[in-house]
């Protein structure tokens, strides 16, 4: 079980999977970094860094806040007297109604004696016998503010694998942050979508697929599922309709009925010929099993009627719907 302090850690430094970054200092000693800028009258995170921990790994239907000109990151003028440390970012949590919300967070913390030593300290060399672990860590967004209300980014030093040192690592983690402010940013997943069991959001793989060239023809069919199948269904924004990969919003969903779920398969057997048809869906269904592995099936529920038996080892096949099969998929 984590503690508390690791807790806070990982949610103030962002952890992904990647490589050993490196940087753009040379052999030698680590250049050291220029001043950095320093700005009047801290107000928020929300006026500062509106896009603090933002992070995007696919399509999505929600807008984020413009963009602000941030101040440059660098190295802490000996003139300037800190007295607080505040980081912006981002986590999700229980939305008040169900589901999930992801916001934005302001956390202080004023006794920062130690994180401003590790601060000043001078990042280490990169490359060399050095051996780095894969997982990479994203620094969060932090500023310093001074007696006077001003602030400034400081650069924060790394170690032989490009992460943040240690020593600031254990710094982040001993001053007490106190949330001083949140808000909500988006929903992450509806309470209805919680309830049945379903994403709130999920790609048009039938148009992704076709688009692609990539499935091929009706085939014999496959095996009846064995065990119960979840029905997810989701609208496609009319904006994302024709892009790549359309990412559609969760409207209705649960476990298939199981008088419907022999019809609903019988139809996605069949072997007839697909449409010369170019209409993207706006709304197409998801069927997965409830428990166990099993193909995924996607129906388009408008448009050309289409739908795509995925197979996790590979061999999706492409099949021709029609209004039957999609009033099987009807809301449950």
């Amino acid at each position: 079980m984590r503690s508390s302090r690791t807790v806070l850690v990982v949610a103030l430094l962002g952890m992904a999977l990647g490589g050993c970054g490196g940087t753009d200092i040379g052999p030698g000693r680590a250049d050291e970094p220029a001043p950095a800028q320093i700005v009047d009258g801290w107000t928020s995170c929300a006026k500062a860094a509106p896009r603090a921990g933002e992070v995007i790994t696919g399509p999505t239907t929600e807008t984020s806040p413009p963009a602000v000109k941030e101040p440059t990151i660098g190295r802490i003028d000996p003139a300037f007297t800190a007295v607080a440390a505040v980081i912006c970012g981002r986590e999700i949590r229980p939305g008040p109604n169900g589901g999930q919300e992801q916001i934005a967070t302001e956390r202080r913390a004023e006794q920062i004696a130690p994180l401003l030593t590790a601060l000043r300290l001078p990042s280490e060399q990169t490359g060399g016998e050095v051996a780095c672990t894969l997982e990479m860590v994203i620094p969060p967004w932090l500023a310093l503010v001074d007696d006077r209300g001003r602030w400034l980014r400081p650069q924060i030093p790394t170690d032989s694998c490009g992460k943040p040192r240690a020593e600031v690592i254990a710094a982040l983690a001993g001053p007490q942050w106190t949330t001083v402010g949140t808000r909500t940013i988006r929903q992450i997943e509806s309470a209805a979508a919680e309830a049945a069991g379903c994403a709130q959001q999920w790609t048009d793989m039938v148009w992704v697929e076709t688009r692609n060239g990539n499935p091929g023809p009706a085939g014999p069919g496959l095996p009846p599922a064995a065990g119960p199948l979840r029905l997810c269904v989701y609208q496609v924004p009319a904006s994302l309709q024709e892009g790549e990969k359309p990412a559609g919003d969760f409207v209705y969903g649960g476990p298939l009925p199981i008088e419907r779920q022999a019809g609903v398969l019988r139809a996605l057997s069949n072997r007839r010929a697909v449409v010369d048809c170019a209409t993207p869906a706006t709304r197409f269904a998801v069927l997965r099993p409830l428990e166990g592995a099993g193909p995924d099936r996607y129906v388009e529920l408008d448009g050309c009627r289409r739908f795509l038996v995925a197979p996790a080892s590979g061999g999706a096949q492409l099949g021709q719907g029609d209004d039957a099969l999609a009033a099987l998929l009807g809301p449950v």
